[in-house]
């Protein structure tokens, strides 16, 4: 078998602080509820304007993963790191000085599309380790702890002490971490091979591990939204609700877990054919569940949070199926983003003061969606696994 010359071998220290980069650059999305009810409490934005804001800068992120693979040189993508954490932790001392929905929804999407940038610069390292599968499992059990571990932190110490204007000091002092951390990347990254015409070629097995990525975010992303109503729905109170959340983030931590131990020993696509088929009946539980099953929810949360960071690192794999380069991978975080963001729009658009569970029903759709295109794409990963050098070639029949 000839050598990839194409990923670079990156060491451990070097891996570790791509992984830590990415999640500082994505620790905003924990805390969002904190520094939001801030903006609140503070008069600076409508509740109106809190699923504006947390919507865009979301999905902003996305975009600027998808768009930096498309138009950024990654031969400097150290520089290009420090650049973007520089403007986030610029934007972040700037954002209490702003006022209005409008203005902090854009503002915060031009903070979104930066932190984007950040998430590449740790994609590509991700994607040229030896082990990209599972130093993705890494990634995301890293963020889930940064995230919970600031949140307390934030509630707990800055907001009470440094009050919400500290806060967005205190957030930019971690960008500016990551500026200084971008000195420790790897000097070096190969451009990932091209086809012959210098462009990816878009085939069917190449689209549908993005698809399904999204479609698999986005039903999670429906019911996280709304987990505190829908706790209260189903007979929680509203103290248990709350503690709820910590626990999923909990659970969600012991699946990522799981997956960095069995990303190498569990086949692909099986995994992730199951894991839509577990996603889709627990949120069609979570959709016909009784009033005053608060036990029930509870379960059913619980199997939701494990299976939602165990699948993501095999999400990442399942491009790898259909593209060995890793130049589909890139982009596997900008489709679970971009699904974060749009599950709770369309959760948004299908709930009412008394429906809450139209939530779950958004949910259920998008991965019972997502098990489809699993089930579809069996045969074009198959035939990646059985034949690569003919499935590089652009099949799309």
């Amino acid at each position: 078998m000839a050598e990839q010359t194409s990923f670079p071998q990156v060491g451990p220290a070097q891996i570790s602080v791509a992984l830590l980069i990415g999640s500082l650059a994505l620790v905003v999305l924990g805390l969002q509820p904190i520094l939001l009810g801030a903006l609140i409490d503070a008069h600076r934005i409508t509740m109106s304007g809190i699923g504006l804001i947390a919507m865009g800068e979301i999905m902003t992120v996305g975009i600027g993963v998808a768009s930096s693979d498309a138009a950024l040189p990654v031969l400097r993508y150290r520089l290009i790191a420090v650049i973007a954490a520089v403007l986030v932790a610029g934007i972040d001392l700037a954002t209490p000085y702003f006022g209005g929905d409008a203005a902090l929804a854009l503002l915060r999407c031009v903070a979104g599309f930066a932190e984007g940038v950040l998430v590449w610069v740790a994609t590509c390292t991700i994607v040229r380790a030896r082990e990209p599968d599972r130093a993705a499992a890494v990634f995301v059990v890293v963020q889930t702890v940064i995230q919970a571990v600031a949140a307390a932190l934030f509630a707990g110490v800055v907001v009470p002490h440094a009050g919400w204007r500290g806060a967005f000091v205190a957030l930019a002092a971690l960008l500016v971490l990551c500026a200084l951390l971008a000195a420790e990347l790897a000097p070096d990254l190969a451009p990932l091979a091209k086809e012959a015409d210098g462009k990816v070629i878009w085939t069917i097995g190449r689209v549908l591990p993005l698809a399904i990525a999204f479609l698999q975010m986005a039903g999670l992303g429906a019911i996280w939204a709304y987990l505190e109503p829908l706790g209260r729905s189903a007979g929680l109170s509203a103290e248990e609700a709350q503690a709820l959340v910590s626990g999923v983030l909990l659970v969600q931590v012991t699946g990522g877990l799981a997956a960095i131990m069995l990303v190498r020993r569990l086949d692909v696509v099986t995994t992730v054919c199951a894991g839509a088929l577990v996603l889709t009946a627990v949120t069609a539980g979570l959709y016909f569940l009784p009033h005053n099953a608060a036990g029930r929810f509870v379960v059913l949360c619980a199997a939701l949070a494990f299976v939602w960071l165990f699948l993501n690192p095999f999400q990442f794999g399942l491009t790898f199926r259909a593209d060995g380069e890793g130049r589909v991978a890139v982009l596997v975080p900008a489709a679970q983003l971009l699904g974060l963001a749009f599950g709770p729009f369309m959760a948004s658009l299908a709930v009412g003061n008394d429906n809450v569970r139209a939530a779950a029903l958004v949910g259920s759709c998008c991965t019972l969606a997502s098990l489809a295109l699993v089930w579809g794409g069996r045969k074009y990963w198959l035939r990646a696994q059985l034949a690569p050098d003919e499935v590089m070639q652009g099949d799309v029949t």
